[in-house]
């Protein structure tokens, strides 16, 4: 199943895609389920609810037709888990790291899969990353990495997009990280059972056209299952909350001469059974 969150006619709403252009509004048929993916995530066997609801019907809207939302812009939370993939440990020099290194991201910066990513007038140094998103969909403290997989709401795609002068303000990243207009989202949450094994699928960024970054998902150092137990001993995970599983080698800051994101640019990221997503890039206003 892909569920999507969407405004049409200043209406929000989410959807159950039926193919690769059509859904199914959810409110059209379930009007008893909440209409934002915060609330739809606190719904016991929310999946199974909505699975009777959309069973053999036809969707009514396409997606050209509306706007896609960012999937959860009131997440509690967004972690995401620096230098994950080896090439990238070896291009920022820190090598592999004995325990998952994360940061946070905030909410602030979420936007929807197809809007524009905003280029700051502090800096020019934007930066891509992109990255396989968990969302986590059964709350819980001290998961086992063995019971990790019953607590995954479903995947998306998400760019870390990254100004990275003011990353470096700080060893914590986090100033650099939450710019607002800077975190694209989607395009939609794919549930486990539709996705099937992360690590059977790639992940490929393109910046007009041509690949920038390319990992098979296997290449994670330190997988979705340890992320889980570690974040979940730190705390409670909640439904919503998202974890980003970190992004490969080959960003802008670490090439000779730096790549940078420029407005009239696009950049895209691309997980092989998930969906791409795909972002101008505008300077702020």
């Amino acid at each position: 199943m892909r569920v999507i969150a969407y405004r049409h006619n200043g209406i929000d709403n989410l959807g159950v895609m039926v193919d690769e252009k059509k859904f199914l509004s959810l409110a059209s048929v379930t009007p008893e389920l909440p209409v934002t993916m915060m609330g739809l995530l606190n719904v016991n066997e929310w999946q199974a609810k909505v699975e009777a609801f959309v069973h053999g019907k036809s969707g009514d809207l396409s997606i050209k037709d509306v706007q896609l939302l960012p999937l959860i812009s009131d997440t509690p939370v967004i972690w995401c888990v620096g230098v994950n993939y080896k090439e990238h440990q070896e291009e920022t020099g820190r090598g592999a790291q004995e325990e998952p290194m994360f940061f946070i991201r905030t909410n602030h910066g979420l936007i929807g899969p197809y809007d524009p990513i905003i280029r700051p007038n502090i800096s020019n140094m934007l930066d891509f990353e992109g990255e396989l998103a968990v969302i986590i969909g059964k709350g819980g403290r001290h998961i086992s990495k063995e019971d990790a997989h019953e607590h995954i709401a479903g995947y998306a795609i998400f760019n870390d997009a990254t100004i990275r002068d003011w990353q470096r303000h700080t060893i914590q990243f986090c100033p650099g990280k939450n710019f607002e207009g800077t975190g694209p989202l989607g395009p939609w949450m794919m549930t486990p059972d539709e996705f099937g094994d992360p690590y059977a699928q790639s992940l490929t960024t393109r910046l007009n056209g041509e690949e920038v970054q390319y990992t098979s998902i296997a290449d994670m150092d330190h997988k979705i299952d340890k992320q889980i137990e570690y974040l979940s001993t730190i705390h409670t995970l909640r439904p919503g909350d998202i974890i980003s599983t970190g992004t490969p080698g080959g960003v802008g800051s670490r090439r000779e001469p730096p790549l940078w994101m420029e407005p009239g640019d696009t950049v895209s990221v691309e997980i092989t059974g998930l969906g791409i997503i795909e972002n101008k890039i505008e300077q702020e206003g």
